[in-house]
């Protein structure tokens, strides 16, 4: 990912520009303690973009509020990116998948019995160029998704 120093003058007053516009969550927790991790049911949330291959790419504009659901058994060879971002860097997603979308390493957590297993569902939104608060609707369909699959731990991965 690139930094924010290294950006032109100008994406970085964009990028700057945003702050202010951010919704506040405060401190507090969002959920209560649960039980210990080799009982959880652990499900992966990404912002990377990702999609099977064959399902309909990211769009901008009011589509970049969607999700794309990926199956937790698929291979990881069904699974591409179309992040829209210019500022982010694919080849370490095309080299490794899990740098983006761990499925592996959740899938060699549950064999050692770390985690109790893991979802059959995981979910993709776009972070490029959609506001947070328009994702929340969406956000809260995914969050349904996860109690149907009885999911009680993401794993949440920011691109």
């Amino acid at each position: 990912m690139v930094r924010l120093a290294d950006l032109p003058e100008w994406e970085r007053a964009h990028m700057l520009e945003k702050i202010p516009n951010l919704p506040q969550f405060g401190i507090r927790a969002w959920v209560a303690e649960g039980g210990p991790l080799a009982q959880r049911r652990v499900a992966i949330v990404t912002t990377a973009g990702l999609h099977l291959r064959g399902d309909r790419p990211f769009g901008q504009g009011s589509a970049s509020s969607d999700y794309r659901v990926l199956p937790g058994g698929g291979g990881s060879a069904d699974i591409v990116m179309s992040q829209l971002s210019t500022n982010f860097d694919r080849s370490g997603f095309q080299q490794d998948i899990n740098v983006a979308f761990p499925i592996d390493r959740l899938r060699e957590l549950a064999a050692e019995g770390f985690i109790g297993s893991v979802a059959d569902f995981h979910y993709s939104f776009m972070g490029a160029g959609s506001p947070v608060t328009r994702m929340e609707a969406k956000a809260r369909e995914v969050a349904g998704l996860l109690k149907k699959d009885r999911v009680d731990a993401v794993l949440l991965t920011p691109v």
